[in-house]
């Protein structure tokens, strides 16, 4: 099982990524799930995939039938184990794929039945499910305060040349350690590494690899197609980083069985 996190400061490319990260991953033989859990919601279209499905959390009545209690409570483990099946979609390369709407805001977030509902979801998924996670996450670091990143294998924070990017790296592995990640790295996109590489390792955070501009990306974009169907030197650096992610994560699980 493969479950990744792919996060950063708003434009960095994340969303471009973890689309192609998924397709990647499924081309490759797994059994991949892509979930949107960032309140802009674009990765359908770095996926290749036309129509979006809804956000779970437009099903109020599903929500309130699932967690919601007599007099206001709601149950902490409601029932989510059918949920990919009923609210997915499915894309090129057989991806899987589920929207998570605007989750709750500030800090650990409200005690309600949505919030229940959705972090049961994400818990569920994460830890049980299917052979490959991809979650794209919001912009900036509050999901992490939400502790909605748990169990994952490893955390990807694509960063940007700039001292802002860097920033958002260093509080993204600060708050990391409260919520049990482990494990983070970093991917250097729109720029080289020269720079910004001894600065993330000085924070101890390896870089998987750089992607730099490819006019290819601009095109796939403006002509509504997902970058990995129309190929050029941005794929291919993702496809490197891609086996480098699946050796990374190879090496945890080695490092775990060892202990």
């Amino acid at each position: 099982m493969v479950k990744i996190a792919v996060t950063g400061k708003g434009g960095v490319g994340k969303t471009t990524l973890s689309g192609t990260l998924a397709r990647m991953l499924a081309r490759d033989g797994y059994d991949v799930l892509a979930i949107d859990a960032d309140a802009d919601m674009n990765l359908a279209s770095s996926l290749g995939i036309d129509k979006a499905p809804e956000p779970l959390t437009d099903y109020q009545d599903l929500i309130e039938e699932r967690a919601g209690e007599k007099e206001g409570m709601f149950k902490f483990n409601p029932k989510v184990d059918d949920i990919v099946d009923k609210f997915g979609v499915t894309g090129p390369d057989n991806v899987k794929m589920l929207v998570m709407g605007t989750i709750e805001r500030g800090g650990s977030g409200c005690m309600c039945p949505a919030s229940a509902f959705l972090k049961a979801f994400l818990r569920h998924v994460v830890l049980k499910d299917t052979s490959a996670v991809i979650l794209d996450m919001e912009a900036g670091i509050e999901h992490l305060g939400r502790g909605t990143t748990r169990g994952i294998d490893l955390m990807i924070i694509v960063v940007e040349p700039g001292m802002r990017s860097i920033e958002t790296a260093q509080r993204i592995k600060q708050l990391s350690e409260g919520i049990d990640v482990e494990h983070l790295a970093a991917i250097i996109n729109k720029g080289t590494a020269a720079n910004i590489k001894p600065k993330l390792e000085e924070l101890g955070i390896p870089v998987l690899g750089e992607v730099a501009y490819d006019p290819d990306l601009m095109e796939a974009d403006f002509n509504g197609l997902a970058p990995i169907d129309v190929g050029g030197k941005w794929v291919d650096s993702v496809t490197e980083i891609k086996d480098r992610m699946l050796e990374m994560i190879a090496g945890f699980e080695k490092e775990d069985k060892a202990q």
